[in-house]
């Protein structure tokens, strides 16, 4: 298997099939893997993280790509936010695309991946939000085999998951857009900023449903299902909006209610708190809006 060393002590284990970085991490369960490296390396350059050795995926086809399958979408672990932004993928999860168009610079949604923000868990990762409120599930594999999970049980606390020290995140499934989806955020600067608060909204039009996801207001994306409920039986869904202008407004207290903000150097667990529930009255209005009056 190709390795090289990338920094003194440091030796890098470049696999290029799924089987072989499967081994790999069966052989030695502590090594680091390397998906985009985004979070990984503002450690190592810090100097806070010197790994002795280092698993990368870049070069693994088989965590590369997406396809479709029926009503189901199935990205690979090692899509980039860039991939979620090509027009036939963001046709079909537009959600995903609108949280990829946030993260960081253009260099960094080259290189970041929808596996590694997800190994990650970090509270404010974006696609975080919008892959629970789309009900999707991660795919993981071992040298034991495979395993599959809803995301919202992935996530089990800050930048913590149910993922194995031998597993790899495979692939991620989703359902194909059948209706709005939104996605919000908020931070201390209008770009490259991570997420004070932010929202995902899923309108499932078929199934008369909508999901409301909040982030970076929680240790995990904070769902509330009394919430989205309620606000489901307050829809025209034949027409296509909300039953009154107050049903947006209340539909933002809940959220924030559901909120379990902290004060850290970003924010004030107040602010978030109330941003929250302002991005999910703005996503319900932008799924549902009010009819031009002439």
């Amino acid at each position: 298997m190709p390795s090289t060393t990338l920094l003194p002590g440091m030796t890098v284990i470049a696999p290029t099939t799924l089987a072989a970085a499967v081994a790999a991490l069966a052989d030695d369960p502590g090594i680091t893997v390397l998906a985009g490296g985004t979070d990984l390396m503002v450690g190592v350059n810090d100097g806070r993280h010197r790994p002795a050795s280092v698993l990368s995926l870049r070069r693994v086809d088989g965590l590369r790509g997406w396809q479709r399958e029926g009503d189901e979408l199935v990205l690979g672990g090692a899509t980039t936010y860039t991939d979620l932004l090509a027009p036939d993928l963001a046709a079909l999860a537009p959600g995903l695309a609108m949280a990829a168009r946030t993260v960081g610079s253009p260099q960094i949604r080259n290189t970041g991946t929808i596996g590694g923000n997800l190994a990650t868990a970090s509270p404010a990762g974006d696609t975080l939000p919008v892959l629970v409120a789309l009900g999707a599930e991660v795919v993981l594999v071992s040298h034991r085999g495979e395993r599959r999970m809803p995301v919202e049980q992935f996530l089990t606390g800050p930048k913590r998951s149910a993922l194995d020290p031998d597993e790899l995140v495979a692939e991620v499934r989703l359902p194909a857009a059948d209706g709005p989806q939104e996605y919000l955020k908020i931070g201390v600067r209008n770009a490259m900023v991570i997420a004070v608060a932010s929202c995902a909204l899923v309108v499932r039009r078929t199934e008369r449903t909508v999901r409301c996801v909040l982030g970076a207001v929680g240790p995990v994306p904070v769902r509330a299902p009394e919430a989205e409920a309620w606000v489901a039986g307050r829809i025209d869904w034949d027409a296509g909006r909300l039953n009154d202008g107050s049903v947006a407004a209340e539909f933002g207290s809940q959220l924030a209610a559901a909120a379990r903000p902290i004060d850290d150097h970003r924010a004030t667990a107040a602010y978030r708190r109330t941003a929250a529930g302002v991005l999910a009255r703005r996503a319900l209005e932008r799924a549902f809006p009010a009819p031009v009056v002439p």
